[in-house]
Order: C-alpha cells, then sequence, then structure tokens
C-alpha cells in the first residue's frame, strides 16, 4: 500500500519533460522561479505542511507549560478527570497531527520535487546547452561546462528545500512563540525582540558574504574539474609528451586557487558561530531571568516558566540550526548564479521563426559573396566575397594551404557558424531560412577530425541514420573496408563486435580504425550532398586504396565537396578549386591547372608523389 503511495508521487513529473518557453532566463529570481514553477503544486502543499508541522512543534512548550501549571494546581487522582479533554487535544496533536504532516512531507519532498527537480534542471539546462552554437564549446572546457549542468539541479534543489524547511518554519515558529510569550508576560518579549534584531543583523552581514564567497568557489571548483577532464580527454598527449611535472602544476595551480576560496567562506564561517554563541547565551540568560524574576513576584506562574524557558531554549538551538541552513542556502545561492551564467545565455545561432525543412531535390549548393571572420569587428576576413557554384551531382576538390578558409566554408554549410554577408544556398534555398537540423541531415560528412561517441560501435555507425537495420550496418562497415575489424573488438564489460564500446573519443581505436568507421557511418547515412575534409588522411596506403574504390561508388549520383592536401586523392574531380585567403585564385581540372603553372601547379610539385598512381591521376 505505502509503496503504491509512494509510486504515485514519484510520478507526478517527469524528469524529462520540457518547459513551454525553452528559453532558461537570466538573474537569481527569474531562473529559479523558471524551474520552481513547473512543480509549483507541490512546493504549495510543502509551504502548506511545514507551517502545521511548526505551529505544532511551537505548541510543544505551550503542552509543558499545562501539564505543569495542571500538576501544580490538581489533587492526585482528580488530574484525568479535569484535565482529560485537554490530554486528548495533546495526544491528537503529537500523535496524530504532528507525525502525519511530516510524514506526508517527507513523501512529497522525497519523492516529488527532490529527484524530479534534479532532473528537470539538469535536463532542461542540458537541452538548452546542447543547441548552443559550435563556438560556444570552442571557448570553453567541456567538464567544465558539465560541472556546472550538473550542479545547478542539486543547488536549486537543497536552496529551495531548505528554505521551507527552515526560514519558513522558523519564521511561523517565532510567530507562534511571540504570541504565546506575549499573552504570558509582555517583558519577556524585550530579550527575544533584542535578540531578533541582532540576529537578522548578523545574517544580513554574513548571508550575502557566503553567497559571494560560495559562487567564487564554485567558479573555482568547474575550472578545476575543466582542467582535471581536460588532462583526462587529453591522456595520450599528457603521456607521450611526457609532461607530468608541467601537468601536475597546471593543475595543482587550480587546487590552490579552489582551496583559497574555500578558506575565504570557512572563515566567514567561523567569525559567524563566534557571533551567533554570544547571542544565544545572552538570550537564554535573560529570558530565564525575567521568568524567575516574574515568578519570584508573583507576576507569573509556574506553568508560564515553564513555557517560557522552553521557548528559549527552543529558539537558541532552532538559531544555529537556521544559521547553518541559511549558510547553506547561500551557498547554493552562490552555485545557482554561478552555473546560470552559462546554462542561461541565449542561443546565438536559432533557426528563422517560420523555418521549415530543407527539401533537397537536386543537390546543387551555391556560395553567393559570403563574407565571413570569425572575430566580428576585427579587420580582415577568413572569407572575403566568397562565391561558387557546385552543380547537382559535380564533384569538386577544394585545395589551398592551411588557413585558406577551405575548412570554413564546410562548416559555413553545416551551419556551424553563420555567414555575415551574403548567403549559401541549397537547391535555391538559403540555408538561414529553412531549419538546421534538415541541413546537417542533408550532409554527409567525413572530417579530418574523426571522434567517436562512448558508446557501442553500432550506435556510433547508426547515429546518422537511426532507422537503418543492422543488415544495412554491416554492408556500410563492409564497404568501408572496417566490418572484420569491428568483428574482432572487445570492452572490459565483456560486450564484443558491434555492441562494443568504443571508449571516448574512440581512444580504443587506431586513427585508421576509426577514420573507417566514420566512413561507414557516411554510408550509411546515404546523405544527398557529401563532403571529405582529409576524409583518408589516417589510412595507410593500402587500405587508403581499398576505400578509394568504395567512396568513388559512394560519390555517385552526389554533389561532392572534397578537401585534400594530399593532392593526388582529389586530382580525379571534375573541378578543382584553388583557394588563398578566404579568395578563389584558381580552379579548373587537374590537367588544366598543372598546365597553368600556377598556385597549384607549384603545389603539386612540392608533393613528392600520392597514395594513387600518378600517372593515372595526370592522365585524368
Amino acid at each position: 500500500m505505502f509503496n503504491r503511495v509512494i509510486s504515485y508521487f514519484d510520478n507526478l513529473y517527469s524528469p524529462v519533460a520540457l518547459a513551454a518557453d525553452r528559453q532558461p532566463p537570466m538573474g537569481l529570481r527569474a531562473f529559479s522561479l523558471y524551474f520552481i514553477n513547473q512543480l509549483r503544486a507541490v512546493f504549495v502543499a510543502r509551504i502548506v505542511l511545514v507551517a502545521i508541522g511548526s505551529v505544532a512543534d511551537a505548541l510543544m512548550p505551550v503542552f509543558v507549560g499545562m501539564i505543569v501549571g495542571f500538576l501544580a494546581t490538581t489533587n492526585p487522582g482528580d488530574i484525568f478527570n479535569e484535565h482529560g479533554q485537554a490530554f486528548l487535544w495533546m495526544i491528537f496533536v503529537v500523535a496524530l497531527v504532528r507525525p502525519f504532516t511530516f510524514l506526508l512531507d517527507t513523501v512529497i519532498r522525497n519523492h516529488s520535487i527532490v529527484p524530479n527537480l534534479v532532473g528537470i534542471v539538469r535536463w532542461q539546462s542540458h537541452w538548452h546547452v546542447i543547441r548552443q552554437s559550435w563556438t560556444f564549446f570552442q571557448n570553453d572546457f567541456a567538464g567544465r561546462i558539465a560541472n556546472k549542468i550538473i550542479q545547478a539541479g542539486e543547488a536549486l534543489e537543497i536552496a529551495v528545500n531548505l528554505g521551507i524547511d527552515a526560514a519558513w518554519y522558523a519564521l511561523v515558529f517565532v510567530v507562534v512563540a511571540v504570541i504565546v510569550l506575549a499573552q504570558l508576560d509582555p517583558v519577556l518579549l524585550v530579550p527575544i525582540g533584542l535578540w531578533m534584531l541582532l540576529y537578522a543583523v548578523l545574517f544580513a552581514i554574513t548571508m550575502p558574504l557566503v553567497a559571494r564567497y560560495s559562487e567564487e568557489l564554485s567558479e573555482a571548483t568547474s575550472v578545476m574539474t575543466g582542467r582535471i577532464v581536460d588532462s583526462y580527454t587529453n591522456i595520450q598527449t599528457l603521456k607521450t609528451f611526457s609532461t607530468d611535472s608541467h601537468e601536475d602544476r597546471y593543475v595543482a595551480d587550480s587546487v590552490l586557487e579552489h582551496t583559497a576560496s574555500f578558506r575565504k567562506l570557512m572563515r566567514t564561517f567561523t567569525y559567524m558561530w563566534s557571533v551567533l554563541f554570544i547571542l544565544n547565551a545572552g538570550l537564554v540568560v535573560s529570558v530565564t531571568w525575567l521568568a524567575l524574576i516574574g515568578w519570584n513576584n508573583g507576576t507569573l506562574t509556574a506553568a508560564a516558566v515553564a513555557t517560557a524557558i522552553p521557548f528559549a531554549l527552543q529558539i537558541m538551538n532552532m538559531s544555529g540550526w537556521i544559521l547553518e541552513i541559511g549558510s547553506s542556502i547561500f551557498r547554493q545561492v552562490g552555485n545557482i548564479r554561478d552555473s546560470m551564467d552559462t546554462i542561461a545565455q541565449p542561443l546565438t545561432m536559432l533557426d528563422a521563426p517560420d523555418a521549415k525543412p530543407l527539401e533537397v531535390t537536386e543537390g546543387e549548393l551555391v556560395y553567393d559573396k559570403v563574407h565571413f571572420n570569425y572575430w566580428r569587428g576585427k579587420s580582415g576576413s577568413v572569407i572575403d566575397d566568397f562565391s561558387l557554384r557546385v552543380a547537382p551531382g559535380e564533384k569538386i576538390g577544394l585545395v589551398g594551404r592551411s588557413g585558406s578558409g577551405k575548412s570554413t566554408l564546410v562548416n559555413l554549410a553545416l551551419c556551424m557558424f553563420d555567414v555575415q554577408d551574403g548567403a549559401i544556398r541549397i537547391d535555391g534555398q538559403d540555408i538561414r531560412n529553412v531549419s538546421q537540423e534538415s541541413v546537417r541531415a542533408a550532409i554527409g560528412l567525413v572530417s579530418q577530425d574523426t571522434s567517436l561517441l562512448h558508446r557501442s560501435v553500432r550506435e556510433n555507425l547508426k547515429y546518422g541514420r537511426q532507422s537503418a537495420t543492422d543488415e544495412e550496418m554491416i554492408r556500410a562497415a563492409e564497404q568501408a573496408k572496417v566490418h572484420d575489424v569491428i568483428m574482432g573488438l572487445s570492452d572490459p564489460e565483456g560486450r564484443m563486435g558491434y555492441d562494443a564500446h568504443v571508449g571516448e573519443r574512440g581512444v580504443k581505436l587506431s586513427g585508421g580504425q576509426r577514420q573507417r568507421i566514420a566512413i561507414a557511418r557516411v554510408l550509411l547515412k546515404n546523405a544527398p550532398i557529401l563532403v571529405l575534409d582529409e576524409a583518408t588522411s589516417a589510412l595507410d596506403s593500402e587500405v587508403e586504396a581499398a576505400i578509394q574504390e568504395q567512396l568513388t561508388t559512394l560519390m555517385e549520383g552526389k554533389t561532392v565537396i572534397a578537401i585534400a592536401h594530399r593532392l593526388s586523392t582529389i586530382a580525379a574531380m571534375d573541378r578543382l578549386v584553388v583557394l588563398e585567403q578566404g579568395r578563389i585564385v584558381e580552379e579548373g581540372t587537374h590537367a588544366h591547372l598543372l598546365s597553368t603553372g600556377g598556385h597549384y601547379a607549384h603545389l603539386w610539385e612540392r608533393q613528392s608523389g600520392g597514395f594513387l598512381d600518378m600517372d593515372v591521376a595526370a592522365a585524368q
């Protein structure tokens, strides 16, 4: 029965739900309410239940005072006859109302709020951040971004729930205490009022410091995490260059900065608690002394004294708890602010409001007076007034020195960046006016920097076409000359073949094996436009020659852009386009460009030969 109740509260919300407005807002209050409002009903329920529980706790000193009064004024043997109804009300509050209230509140918090709110914040933050531009990720540590997303969910949940548990609970308790003590003797409110004033001053001074230092600590934690993850991600580079001491210093510096931030926060806590100990001592002594004076003068009964002193003791105990909780809340506020600055950044490359899916009928690709610079407002351009038409089914090769803009042109076509002037069109459709996902679906890319997901080979191969069958997947792997390699794979979990996991970025495979899997992935995707950016750069001569035959088959009927520094691999293209500083300086067939003696001819002469038959390539 109880499990069914728990399951009901577990399933009130989905941790992978999306908000109607997909853009988390900036500003601590707006950012927090963006997520809290999605669970508004259960938070309201918690506020009501905690208030009821606080009133029940505040009645405990009252009950103690009443019992002391009954004992002082009732003859033995008559107490239950004279005060039985009062005892029943006490039992009702203590044995039924209080436990049921806190039990229901615990179930709501632990099962409707904690896992779901944490999941919602993390999922929606990730959903938003993953749609940021490529530039966004190029300018930050992946580990740092991930740390901010992970910490945001837990920080918000802790801050809000502790606020209800502590601040709201304490407010209700103090209100009840003030009302009760005022009825006993208004003089008792003087030390409590003075204590509350000084406590509020202490809170107002220390909590902003806690929030600020916590934000600094959170940033230091993110940087430290980013540096550590960066080391692990590039572990091969670290090992091959034997840079242990340098890497130790690099990470140690972030640990020292993190520790310095931590020490500032801890120093604030030490000062805060030192002052609180003095305040609490003054509160208990003064309330007790005034209560005893009142009893001695005959203005307070024993029952009133027995009520006042427990209230003072309970407020004293609660004050330390509230300060501890408040510190935790403001530490989480600092974490939320730190995370918000990354998570709530507006998306910089959005689909047009009326964007429709790209419709590819022929595969024509046109660059029309394109201008692009990675650093807006800076002089000079990576791509300057660039125009090029790639006819449907035409196969062109982009040639040029490193930095001439070849890969940038590809990234612009893939909507990784947005052109600053001009336009890129596919079958007459400006790619800025169609959905970015549909543009990328229409282009198959094999890049020189092959990166695989730390998942199974099957998931990697089918990533561009989830609906592909296993038979189609295996056929693509065989065409890419990698099926036999895959069948020999295994991982520490005992998974084998296409189920084996390849490690982060495919680190368990050689460069050539990763490249062949990437080629198989594009073969399986079967997009109408094909981009080969140094597609065979990581392959040895024998495998490259075998795969070139499959690439020729792959290119049939497709519009192709191929980039290669090894000119022999693209010599057979329909047309070669030579770039220099983002401009076209030559174009034509391989034979034509050799005959002109220009840039291409000089580049060709400098190469000692490729992995293809040079005589055949020259003849073509």
